[in-house]
């Protein structure tokens, strides 16, 4: 895998840390760090990352939301991280091509997402398909 620039979207400081040095350990560079919706949508533009790798629920709003701001404006490879465990919607607003991987996670099962999330039948879905409504999505799974 190539070296990508990645952009990290956490609101958990210890946490966004810890993925940024996860990331960088990877080999990947940071674009950006940012914790709320309103900067993950601004970051994105002006960063212009090759994946995006975002936490599901923001304490200032919603990865999804930012995420649905994000797609309809460009295509970003993304790895939703969640620690949502809510059988009856895990995947509310979320694009049917979006990986999601539960925490807790590890190298592995991030290596594995952001592949999965750069095979070239889903950036293909993303270039040609319009973003989604709300609560529409499928689940792709990742360990």
């Amino acid at each position: 895998m190539t070296d990508l620039r990645v952009m990290v979207v956490e609101d958990d400081p210890v946490q966004a840390c810890l993925l940024g040095l996860l990331l960088e350990g990877m080999g990947h560079k940071l674009c950006a760090v940012v914790a709320t919706e309103v900067a993950a949508v601004a970051a994105a533009l002006w960063a212009r990352p090759d994946l995006i790798v975002i936490d599901e629920r923001l304490g200032a709003g919603s990865g999804a939301r930012a995420l649905r701001n994000i797609l309809g404006v460009r295509a970003v490879p993304h790895v939703v991280v969640s620690g949502n465990t809510d059988a009856r919607n895990p995947r509310a607003g979320l694009e049917p091509w979006t990986v999601v991987l539960a925490k807790p996670f590890g190298v592995v099962g991030l290596t594995d997402a952001i592949a999965q999330a750069r095979r070239p039948e889903l950036l293909h879905l993303m270039n040609a398909t319009p973003p989604l409504q709300p609560g529409t999505a499928s689940r792709i799974a990742c360990r």
